[in-house]
């Protein structure tokens, strides 16, 4: 019983253990890295995560409903700003941890230093997971955009350009989906093979193999290419609210709440999904001049900002398209179709261009963000060491990035679109409640390390914003059935791997048994970048 005693108490030491933040500060600090970034450079990179698939795309089902639910409907921008409010709780949480480990990283970063191996495993599983996942519904979305883009071209291309076949431009359930809608029988739209439906979504494909080459190729290749992007989208979202204004109904925001209060806290759950990647803000803060007071600023504003921009576009959204008209919806292209109700075509080819920039950068950030947890991860014995090897001529983890690149091309081929944002929803507001529980905990276990900026009402802010991310996976959970079963059988997998290769192979990297190989320059410009 002795033995069996100490075994449990040597494994709990082991996964409960930290690193040396201090050392883990001396180590950033000996990469060189400049403090050139203010709080306006991280304000635009926060606009710059954070305005993407959300605007151009979420809006559809959060409004108009999806998976037979009825949306928030005009009440979205209740769903906006309780989805604000609850994002503000884990952002400052980012911005103490920002400001007390400025060093460049995520939350997984952070759970480390905090609560140690198994925590942080959990939380890069999850990151990981939300990243990729969530590249998904970017990918689809930017095929739908592409057809929207195409559509304007209709007397200057081919009708098979501009009006492609189902079957090459969604996958599977999106094809039958689209049967459904149209009228048409899949036995004749969709080519089979042994009476099995088959579809692929080609354009999704491409532009994931695409970004994944510029990922192989070194991020610095695409530097000025993401700012342009950024550009355009915020330019493209002004005209569609200064056009869409002149053409609101008011009679269109009745019924306000078609789905009472149920409506509004299922499209909060759903307009999640919109915020999900203000993280990036703090990964720069070892690049930030004065982390403590900008790192929060940063945030704040560009949670600010995002969200008058998602409350003007829902406001003219709903304006414009009548609660009757929410079934015929695009799901993945709401705005643009919805210029169309409003005979005003020509601005769908410019919102098409504009979703197109955004959707992009999104699938190039996201893609970045899961390659770079992977690699740290992999640094950290998590994963093989063939993980960490870097190109000697790109200097990036190729070998990462096609994995990567694969998975996600994989799942535009089998997972619904919808089912995917869901569940990139569901590891996001689980990383926030990790993330917010680290804070409570090192304000225990360290509480003399010196905080420059301070969640204040600590620890009740944190723990009214782990409350409201809880209610909001009970609710979704109830009406979101598919994907809130399948994320615990991620949770459960990853376990499973930390259980039988993780943590063994760090017990035999501590016991020498294993050597690990000394991170090289390359392997640490891929950490500070991560």
């Amino acid at each position: 019983m002795q033995i069996f005693s100490d075994k449990i108490k040597n494994i709990l030491i082991n996964i409960t253990k930290t690193p040396d933040t201090d050392a883990m500060i001396a180590r950033s600090q000996k990469t060189g890295l400049k403090k050139t970034l203010n709080a306006f450079d991280l304000v635009v990179l926060g606009i710059s995560a954070i305005i993407g698939a959300g605007i151009f795309v979420i809006i559809g089902p959060a409004v108009c409903g999806s998976h037979g639910s009825i949306g928030a409907g005009p009440s979205v921008i209740f769903s906006i700003i309780l989805a604000a409010l609850a994002c503000i709780c884990p952002a400052l949480c980012y911005a103490e941890f920002a400001s007390m480990i400025p060093i460049a990283g995520s939350g997984y970063t952070y759970t480390y230093a905090t609560m140690g191996e198994f925590a942080a495993w959990l939380m890069g599983w999850i990151l990981v997971f939300a990243y990729s996942i969530g590249n998904i519904t970017a990918a689809v979305s930017w095929t739908e955009y592409l057809i929207q883009l195409l559509q304007g071209f209709d007397n200057y291309l081919p009708h098979f350009i501009t009006h492609p076949p189902i079957w090459l431009v969604n996958n599977v359930s999106s094809a039958l989906a689209k049967c459904e809608k149209l009228g048409l029988d899949p036995d004749v739209a969709l080519p089979h093979f042994m009476g099995i439906p088959l579809s692929i979504n080609l354009p999704a494909i491409f532009i994931v193999l695409v970004l994944g080459f510029i990922l192989y190729k070194g991020m610095k290749s695409s530097a000025r290419t993401a700012a342009t992007m950024v550009v355009v989208k915020v330019a493209v979202i002004l005209l569609f609210i200064g056009v869409g204004m002149f053409y609101v109904q008011p009679q269109n925001w009745v019924p306000f709440a078609p789905a009472g209060a149920k409506g509004i806290i299922l499209s909060t759950f759903i307009i999640f999904y919109a915020y999900f990647g203000f993280d990036a803000i703090s990964t720069a803060a070892e690049e930030t001049k004065e982390p403590q007071k900008n790192i929060p600023i940063g945030i704040v504003a560009s949670l600010t900002i995002c969200s008058i921009f998602y409350i003007l576009v829902a406001i003219v959204f709903t304006g414009i398209v009548p609660v009757e008209k929410y079934g015929e919806i695009d799901a993945l292209a709401p705005i643009a179709h919805s210029v169309r109700l409003i005979n005003q075509g020509w601005i769908a080819g410019w919102l098409a261009l504009g979703s197109l920039a955004g959707l992009t950068s999104v699938l190039l950030v996201f893609q970045f963000g899961t390659t770079r947890v992977l690699y740290a991860m992999s640094r950290d014995n998590f994963f093989p060491q063939v993980f960490k090897k870097i190109h000697p001529v790109n200097k990036t983890p190729h070998i990462l990035v096609w994995i990567t690149t694969l998975f996600v091309v994989s799942g535009c081929i089998f997972i619904d679109a919808n089912v995917a944002a869901e569940l990139c929803i569901f590891g996001t507001f689980a990383s926030f409640i990790i993330v917010s529980l680290g804070i409570i905990i090192l304000r225990k276990t360290d509480p003399d390390r010196p905080r420059p900026f301070k969640v204040p009402f600590c620890p009740w802010l944190p723990i009214f914003g782990i409350i409201i991310c809880l209610y909001l996976i009970a609710e979704a959970a109830q009406s979101l059935t598919a994907s809130a079963s399948i994320f615990p059988f991620w949770i459960i997998l990853g376990i499973m791997l930390y259980i039988f290769y993780g943590y063994k192979q760090n017990r035999k990297v501590e016991s020498g048994e294993i050597i690990v190989e000394e991170e090289d320059e390359a392997g640490k410009e891929i950490t500070d970048a991560f």
